[in-house]
């Protein structure tokens, strides 16, 4: 069976749109193959708080019952919680139902392997492969799996991440703090983790209905209607979350939305005092990361885009902290999985040490402007492409594990072409505005010939 048009297949699951795309029989199906490389084991299901997810949640127990599987379902519940449960339920693997920061038609399957990450390329090709040819497990009728109910994943989830800080420091402080979950899966386990940080919360959208209040992903332009709250309310710290919760926005204390570049590399900066460690973050991820690393006379390393990736060169790398650009931060002590937890965490704790303001933390980082911009582009010019940039740029360092990547004195550009359509993105960091879209300019110019 091909995989739909309109379907969407990462290296770790499938998105789409519910009744196009995305259908009940294609959940399913997803499912069965996923169930089939595990053998049959227990498997961990979750989804986020979008009303189709009820409906998909039935496809998926029907593809792993029929695979043998016995499903472990913590019902709603963010992506990081997913990947925490596997390993501490010493699962087989998980499937998390979700689009993540997607518009409310869509839906999706994000899967999870036994180490509670999310699925590295070679595994999610053989799923796929599994799904196309059909040549997955089926149980007969004394070998389909069974369903329960386990222990509260989210709480041991939220103790875990209570256990990598100081609760008494951050607690003392007595932050005043919004949250604003937007109906997505985080903000129950978002408001338990506050409280118990001694914070004071003002909810925003904190009941996982799915119906979200703003547009999902949660950058500047979308939280216009949000931010201004942050400075009403009187609050120290605004924390945003997408819908399925592995994304962290911040809005600082005056309600300006900051850039979420920053929420990795606030987290970076705190983790790195509690211990010095390797750091690792992806090649379209800010450079205010690796200053902060070499600052700490820490060792600094980039991966290919890419959760899956990042993961892989933190664990070779034994990396303390690492993530990506989009808010997304990754700590081992929690788990192999973005967690906008043990981000708030961190940065509270950075808060309460430093005795400044958000605002003036965020001030205090390397400043960069960074440009993300796309050039429609056929994939088979990119080879000459790429050596048409580096000779432009014959002084920078270059570097090829995802596209291109040039490194100059105090600039990089990153430019790589799309898995999903013919274009390529061109994406620059520099010390200025100015200089980011000249840089991106000049690129798109040679990419485009």
């Amino acid at each position: 069976m091909a995989v739909p048009s309109d379907l969407i297949v990462s290296v770790s699951g499938i998105r789409g749109i519910v009744g196009a795309g995305l259908t009940p029989e294609v959940a399913a199906r997803f499912a069965a193959a996923f169930g089939s490389t595990v053998a049959g084991q227990r498997v961990i299901l979750s989804r986020d708080g979008r009303p189709s997810g009820e409906m998909l949640r039935h496809a998926v127990l029907a593809g792993l019952l029929g695979a043998g599987c016995t499903v472990d379902d913590i019902g709603i519940a963010p992506t990081p919680t997913c990947g925490f449960a596997v390993r501490q339920l010493n699962a087989a693997g998980g499937i998390q139902i979700t689009a993540s920061h997607n518009p409310a038609p869509w839906n999706g399957l994000k899967m999870f392997g036994a180490d509670g990450a999310v699925l590295p390329a070679d595994a999610g090709a053989v799923i796929r492969g599994l799904y196309e040819s059909g040549a997955f497990a089926r149980a007969g009728w004394d070998g389909t799996g069974g369903t329960r109910v386990p222990p509260d994943a989210g709480a041991d989830h939220a103790r875990a991440v209570l256990d990598t800080v100081s609760v008494a420091a951050v607690a003392g402080q007595r932050f005043r703090v919004l949250l604003d979950a937007n109906a997505g899966a985080g903000g129950p386990l978002g408001l338990a983790l506050l409280a118990d940080l001694g914070c004071d919360v003002i909810a925003n959208a904190c009941e996982p209905t799915g119906l979200f209040v703003h547009e999902p992903e949660p950058i500047p332009a979308h939280l216009g209607d949000v931010a201004p709250w942050v400075k009403q309310h009187e609050c120290a710290v605004g924390f945003v979350l997408d819908p399925d919760s592995d994304r962290l926005a911040l809005i600082d204390e005056t309600g300006t939305c900051v850039s979420e570049e920053c929420t990795l590399a606030l987290a970076v900066k705190y983790r790195l005092r509690q211990q010095a460690g390797a750091v690792v973050v992806n090649m379209s991820t800010s450079r205010m990361n690796e200053d902060i690393a070499r600052a700490a006379g820490c060792q600094f390393l980039r991966a290919a885009v890419g959760e899956a990736n990042v993961v892989a060169l933190m664990r070779s790398a034994s990396a303390v902290i690492g993530g990506e650009g989009n808010g997304g931060v990754i700590d081992p002590r929690i788990g192999w999985v973005r967690d906008p937890f043990v981000g708030m965490a961190l940065i509270l704790s950075l808060m309460a040490e430093e005795r400044k303001p958000l605002s003036q933390l965020v001030a205090e980082l390397p400043q960069y402007a960074m440009l993300k911009t796309k050039f429609t582009v056929p994939r088979e010019r990119l080879a000459s492409a790429f050596a048409a940039l580096e000779a432009k740029w014959s002084g920078a360092r270059a570097d090829r594990t995802d596209g291109l990547r040039l490194d100059g004195p105090d600039w990089w550009l990153h430019v790589r072409g799309s898995n999903t359509e013919p274009v390529v993105r061109v994406i620059a960091e520099a010390p200025t505005p100015e200089r980011a879209a000249d840089l991106c300019r000049d690129a798109g110019a040679v990419v485009s010939g």
